[in-house]
């Protein structure tokens, strides 16, 4: 049974084919700079890679190149379209509309349309990539898994904001949270690693990419997130501030002439480790600068590293207690000096940490905690559409009795 997942972006689609039988990815890639001349698809078939430079105006003709590749005698993994059983389209924004993945129909597309202020740069090519599946693959089940579900069993003394309540009665301004396909495939893969149930675990998970977030996961429900009404709020991440003193856009609107197209922009892409080092927003740079003497860059690391131990001890406080911390996503998974940086000095809340354990995991599973540490934390690379397949494939089930003609 073949699964096709799709991410699409604004200029963009990520894709794999992923065998569920075996849980094998048949193929996979990233098409680039749809809509704008120098087209790219870097695809996958197997370890094989292939480049194919071409213009693709839109991301209907996006997918149709893509399923071209599938099908192929040369690049091909599959005899004919027919053979996906279902896809799984990734959408960052449900609002309160969905707690899970759900089959994609009129009805779902025109509820996500209606989240699109919620999430403008990104809800609109979540849906062309769906439209664009509707006419490339007609009569091909299709489920939607959105970042912002897994967080919906938050209480709402975590997702109402402090400000009038009538803002969120008519507006529905609340924390939301966001990566939650990533929060919940680490938190069952720990589970799993400890060998016990999801159900019985309280869990922090820490997932640090470019874009950062923590969840609190009691009981295998998320009651907490760090990001909120958008993905601005939280953690420092590569450009985005995090939380910050909410009249500080205020001032630079007041004080320095400041649109507020100019202050979304500052907040956005200007600030977070980008802002801090003046040197990039990627910690590989900051990094190699910091080691040279860079005193912003070694700051940047010293706040980035600050802002998740806070945030650590204040989840612990929230569930009264926590088994296991995990560390996923590109500086998780990868970080050994960001890592090191946040669990040193935690052995008062149960967090003993193994530096050499901490040296070995970079990329891979590992076990970062020392023998008798009363918090287990480990490192796991998040599979979100490893994900996407198993909760489309669970919602589809067995509604297609037989693949369509091709």
């Amino acid at each position: 049974m073949k699964i096709l997942v799709i991410n699409s972006g604004s200029s963009s689609i990520k894709f794999q084919l992923i065998n569920m039988d075996s849980g094998t990815v048949l193929a996979k890639g990233l098409l680039e700079r749809i809509g704008i001349p120098g087209s790219v698809l870097i695809y996958y078939q197997g370890e094989r890679k292939h480049v194919i430079e071409r213009d693709v105006p839109h991301h209907e003709e996006g997918i149709d190149l893509i399923v071209h590749c599938l099908t192929d005698t040369g690049t091909g993994v599959i005899k004919d379209k027919g053979e996906i059983f279902a896809i799984g389209h990734r959408v960052v924004h449900a609002g309160e509309k969905f707690n899970g993945t759900v089959p994609i129909s009129d009805a779902v597309l025109a509820a996500l349309k209606e989240c699109i202020p919620l999430a403008p740069l990104h809800n609109p090519p979540n849906i062309t990539g769906i439209e664009a599946c509707q006419k490339i693959l007609p009569g091909i089940p299709m489920a939607g898994t959105f970042d912002t579900a897994f967080h919906q069993t938050m209480p709402e003394k975590a997702y109402i904001y402090p400000i009038p309540y009538d803002y969120y009665r008519r507006h529905k301004i609340r924390r939301y949270g966001f990566h939650g396909t990533s929060h919940f495939y680490v938190a069952k893969q720990g589970a799993k690693a400890l060998g016990r149930k999801l159900e019985e675990l309280k869990i922090i998970t820490c997932h640090l990419g470019n874009g950062s977030s923590m969840a609190a996961i009691q009981n295998g429900t998320s009651v907490d997130t760090t990001m909120g009404y958008t993905p601005l709020e939280g953690l420092a991440m590569g450009t985005r501030c995090g939380d910050v003193d909410p009249a500080i856009p205020l001032v630079l609107q007041r004080t320095m002439g400041m649109s507020h197209e100019q202050v979304d922009a500052v907040l956005n892409r200007k600030s977070g480790m980008l802002g801090i080092s003046e040197v990039s927003s990627d910690m590989r740079d900051i990094n190699d600068k910091a080691a040279a003497g860079h005193p912003q860059a070694r700051l940047a690391l010293e706040i980035f590293a600050y802002r998740i131990k806070k945030y650590i001890g204040a989840y612990i406080a929230a569930m009264n207690g926590v088994d296991l911390v995990i560390f996923t996503a590109g500086i998780g998974e990868r970080g050994r000096a960001e890592r090191e940086m946040i669990l040193k000095d935690m052995e008062s809340l149960g967090i003993v940490f193994d530096p050499e354990a901490n040296q070995e995991a970079f990329g891979r599973f590992g076990v970062i905690s020392a023998k008798g540490s009363r918090v287990c934390v480990m490192v796991i690379p998040t599979n979100e559409e490893l994900e996407i397949a198993e909760q489309t494939l669970r919602v589809i089930g067995q509604r297609r009795e037989s693949p369509p003609a091709s």
